[in-house]
C-alpha cells in the first residue's frame, strides 16, 4: 500500500528553483510525486504511476526496498558522518572493494564522489594527473562526442556535446574537442540492438590526432550507450575501433556509464544492459569508468570512478616516493557513511535477487514489445539495447521537442512515467519489471500516440 497523506501536499511552489525544468510551466501545472513502492510512484491524490524510467535511470532494484532503508537507518544511528581527508571509516573501503570486484579486470581502484557529474569531473582530473605524473604533461586536451552527456559540471559540459547545456555558460574548459555522434536515422532506423552502420565514425579520432598531435591529447570520454540524448546504441565495432586508436596513441579511454541521470556507465551500469557494466557487455575495456545512479538504487547520492591499477599506481607514486598528498582533489561528502551503507545494501540486493541476469532474460521480450510500436502514429524510429529503449517521433514544424513533451505529460496523467528528450521518448524501467508491466507500457504508449496531434 502506497502511503500518500494529504499533509504532504506542498502549499508554496515558488521557493524551489527546479533543475532541468520549465519552472513557469510546472508551477502553473504541477505534477507531483508523493511516495513510491516497487514499480509504482503515487501522486499526492493517491493516483498510481507506473515507473517506466527507474526514476531518472537510477532506481534499478525498484522503489522502497526495505533492506536499503534499514541499512541507511542503522548507519545514521551509528556513524552519521566521517571525513575521508587523512582519515577513513570501514564502510568506504568495503564499498570500494565491492565495486572493484564487479568491474572489469584491473579496473578496481575506486575514487568515491557524490554524483555522476562529480564522477566525470574527477575522471578528467585523474586523466590529467596521470599524464603529468608519467612525464607527459603536454597531454591536456580532452575529447568528448557530439550529443554526449557528461553531467553539468564545467568539465562535463566542456566535453559534453549537448549545446543547450553550455550555451549560456561560455566556452568551458580550453582544449576540448568532439567526435561526431553515431546516430544515423537514414541508415539505422528500427535497428534491434547494435546498428550495423557507423563503426567508421570512430576513425575521426585519427583526424583529431593529426590536427592536435597525440602528445597533446589526454583522454577521450564517451558514453558506451548514450542515454540522455535519446538512447543512441553504439554501432557494431565502434567501441572496439575507438579503443584501438586510443591504445595506438597513448590516450586514455573513459566510459561514462550515464543516466543518469545516465549513459553511459552511470545509466548503463549496474544491470541496465544485463551486466555489471557496459564495458563488460560490449567487451571493450576502458581505462576509467564513471559510475553513479544505480550504485545506491538512488536512495542516497553517490558517484564513483573506477580506474585501472596502472593509473592509480602512477599517480600515487612508487614505493619510496616522497610522502604527501598525491591528488589534490576530493569532496566533503566523498564516501559518506549513509551512502556507503546504501551502496552495500544495494549491491547485496543485486546479487541476492540476480537482477542483472533477470534484466538479461527480459531483453528479448522488451525488444519485441518496443518494436511493436514501429507502426504507431508519429514514430520514425525505435532503438533498444538491454532494458533501454528510445522511441523517436516526427518533430512538429517550428516546434522541435513539443510533441515528445506533450506525450510525456499525457502519459504521466494517464499513469505512466517516461522520459522525454528532444523528440525522443526514453524508457528504462527498474529491473524488477514484469512482462505484464512491459505490455502495459506498450499499450499506454500506443494509445497516447494515437491521441496525439
Amino acid at each position: 500500500m502506497l502511503d500518500t497523506p494529504a499533509s504532504d501536499a506542498p502549499n508554496d511552489l515558488e521557493s524551489f528553483w527546479m533543475p532541468f525544468t520549465d519552472n513557469r510551466y510546472f508551477k502553473a501545472n504541477p505534477r507531483m510525486l508523493a511516495s513510491a513502492s516497487g514499480m509504482y510512484y503515487a501522486t499526492p491524490e493517491g493516483r498510481r504511476v507506473l515507473d517506466g524510467t527507474a526514476g531518472l535511470w537510477c532506481v534499478n532494484a525498484g522503489h522502497g526496498r526495505e533492506t536499503i532503508t534499514a541499512a541507511i537507518r542503522e548507519q545514521a544511528g551509528k556513524l552519521d558522518f566521517a571525513p575521508n581527508f587523512q582519515l577513513g571509516h570501514p564502510l568506504a573501503f568495503q564499498v570500494a572493494a565491492r565495486i572493484g570486484a564487479i568491474m572489469p579486470a584491473n579496473i578496481d581502484r575506486i575514487f568515491v564522489a557524490n554524483s555522476g557529474s562529480e564522477a566525470v569531473d574527477t575522471a578528467l582530473k585523474i586523466a590529467l594527473a596521470y599524464h603529468r605524473a608519467r612525464g607527459q604533461g603536454t597531454r591536456t586536451r580532452l575529447i568528448g562526442r557530439e550529443r554526449g552527456y557528461h553531467g553539468t559540471g564545467f568539465g562535463g559540459i566542456s566535453v559534453g556535446g549537448i549545446v543547450s547545456n553550455r550555451r549560456v555558460f561560455g566556452s568551458g574548459l580550453p582544449g576540448t574537442d568532439h567526435l561526431p555522434h553515431t546516430h544515423d536515422l537514414a541508415r539505422n532506423a528500427f535497428t534491434r540492438g547494435q546498428p550495423e552502420h557507423g563503426a567508421h565514425l570512430a576513425d575521426t579520432l585519427e583526424n583529431l590526432v593529426a590536427l592536435h598531435g597525440a602528445e597533446t591529447i589526454a583522454a577521450v570520454i564517451v558514453e558506451p550507450l548514450a542515454g540522455s540524448t535519446g538512447v543512441l546504441v553504439p554501432p557494431k565495432g565502434y567501441l572496439e575501433r575507438l579503443r584501438a586508436i586510443c591504445d595506438r596513441h597513448g590516450i586514455l579511454l573513459i566510459f561514462r556509464s550515464q543516466p543518469t541521470e545516465t549513459g553511459d556507465e552511470v545509466i548503463t551500469g549496474f544491470g541496465r544492459l544485463g551486466a555489471a557494466t557496459a564495458a563488460e557487455r560490449f567487451g571493450v575495456i576502458p581505462d576509467i569508468i564513471t559510475l553513479a545512479k544505480g550504485i545506491t538504487n538512488a536512495a542516497v547520492p553517490m558517484g564513483a570512478i573506477a580506474c585501472n591499477r596502472e593509473i592509480y599506481d602512477t599517480v600515487t607514486g612508487a614505493p619510496g616516493a616522497a610522502a604527501g598528498i598525491e591528488l589534490f582533489h576530493g569532496y566533503t561528502y566523498s564516501a559518506h557513511p549513509l551512502a556507503c551503507a546504501a551502496a552495500l545494501a544495494t549491491l547485496d540486493l543485486y546479487r541476492d535477487e540476480a537482477l542483472f541476469a533477470r534484466a538479461h532474460s527480459l531483453e528479448a521480450r522488451w525488444e519485441t514489445a518496443m518494436h511493436s510500436l514501429a507502426d504507431a502514429p508519429h514514430v520514425i524510429d525505435v532503438r533498444n539495447f538491454g532494458l533501454v529503449a528510445g522511441i523517436e517521433l516526427t518533430p512538429r514544424p517550428d516546434a522541435p521537442g513539443a510533441r515528445a513533451q506533450e506525450l510525456f505529460r499525457k502519459l504521466f496523467d494517464q499513469g505512466l512515467l517516461v522520459r522525454a528528450t528532444a523528440d525522443i521518448i526514453a524508457l528504462s524501467p527498474p529491473l524488477i519489471v514484469t512482462e505484464e508491466q512491459i505490455d502495459t507500457m506498450v499499450r499506454m504508449l500506443r494509445a497516447a500516440l494515437t491521441e496525439l496531434a
